[in-house]
């Protein structure tokens, strides 16, 4: 059978929007075995999650695990994109991050080593805004670096602030270092993750969730778990967007100090 033969038997076989319609399937199933499938709850410390991709598959990564020293590892992302492209990027990204993980608990030292890694093996257009943050259920402090992410948002008592400050993106620049930032959390202090699909998700007439409502609506979860807190904040942005379909990804990650 001669190529063109042979082509049109596999096309035959294989009708292009199926096998368009199986890579994406499966390309949904691989990633959702990449991140969560539920919550972390610690003696002093409960964390959430809630992930909704664009698309079938999404640019944005997260993940929470116990460390063998005690710590808590938290750690989410977005890539420049969407679609199969910054998914497959993204599984990159969580790879990298798994094994350097291994290499200590410097939150600065990680992201300057994923940076160094994905700057020495380059793809076109693509790079990620990172943050990762561990937690001592010790002494209750949150250290986190950031790597082009918005800032975490913190809620004690009657105070509501962002955290910290951003940095380059993750595999845009080498050499590229980041600060470590040290956060004393006390119990009943809440903490939210999330990337800018959260932040820039507007209603119809074009204001910005977190420019109107973010830190009244953060505000009101004091009191709450951080399942209820996650669950209040998306409530709360569906309400506002009043069926304006997003633009972007949307991840958060919620954590919560036990008394």
């Amino acid at each position: 059978m001669n190529r063109e033969a042979k082509s049109e038997s596999l096309k035959e076989q294989f009708p292009c929007g199926r096998v368009c319609d199986d890579q994406a399937r499966e390309a949904k199933l691989i990633q959702a075995s990449l991140v969560p499938t539920r919550g972390l709850s610690h003696e002093c410390v409960e964390i959430a999650f809630r992930f909704i991709p664009f698309s079938d598959v999404a640019g944005d990564f997260a993940d929470f695990f116990r460390l063998p020293d005690g710590f808590i590892g938290i750690y989410l992302g977005d890539v420049v994109g969407k679609g199969l492209p910054a998914a497959m990027y993204g599984a990159l990204v969580m790879g990298t991050l798994r094994g350097i993980h291994k290499t200590g608990t410097d939150t600065a030292h990680v992201l300057g080593l994923l940076n160094e890694r994905l700057v020495q093996r380059p793809i076109r257009g693509r790079f990620c805004s990172t943050l990762y943050a561990l937690f001592d259920p010790d002494t209750r402090e949150l250290i986190f670096s950031n790597a082009g992410m918005p800032r975490p948002l913190l809620i004690s008592g009657t105070t509501c602030q962002t955290l910290g400050e951003g940095g380059f993106p993750s595999g845009m620049f080498p050499g590229a270092t980041y600060e470590r930032h040290v956060v004393q959390l006390s119990p009943g202090d809440c903490v939210l993750f999330a990337t800018d699909g959260l932040h820039e998700l507007r209603n119809r007439e074009g204001v910005e969730f977190w420019t109107a409502q973010m830190e009244n609506v953060w505000a009101q979860c004091q009191c709450k778990s951080a399942t209820e807190s996650v669950d209040f904040v998306f409530d709360r942005q569906l309400a506002f967007s009043d069926g304006s379909a997003p633009d972007d990804d949307i991840t958060a990650i919620v954590l919560k100090v036990l008394d």
